[in-house]
């Protein structure tokens, strides 16, 4: 598969094979520990982030747009930082 950017057509779950399998290449033989948790706490952290951005920082409407509720978007901004 050719390597392309989210920006140049590349859908989502493409976009994120290809980031897996060049972790996946990256680590060589070293067997990946926790793989779900990295991937899953790295992909939260940026969409929650990119939403409130997106929002200005409105979390309510950020919590909207996630599907989610302020307490737990509220929960999300402090585990990862983002206050």
């Amino acid at each position: 598969m050719s390597e392309k950017r989210a920006d140049q057509g590349l859908c989502l779950n493409e976009f994120v094979r290809c980031v897996v399998q060049r972790y996946l290449d990256d680590m060589g033989d070293t067997p990946p520990d926790n793989l779900n948790g990295v991937i899953m706490g790295e992909a939260e952290r940026a969409l929650v982030s990119t939403v409130l951005d997106h929002t200005g920082g409105n979390q309510s409407r950020a919590a909207e747009i996630l599907g989610i509720t302020r307490t737990t978007l509220r929960n999300r901004i402090r585990r990862y930082g983002l206050e």
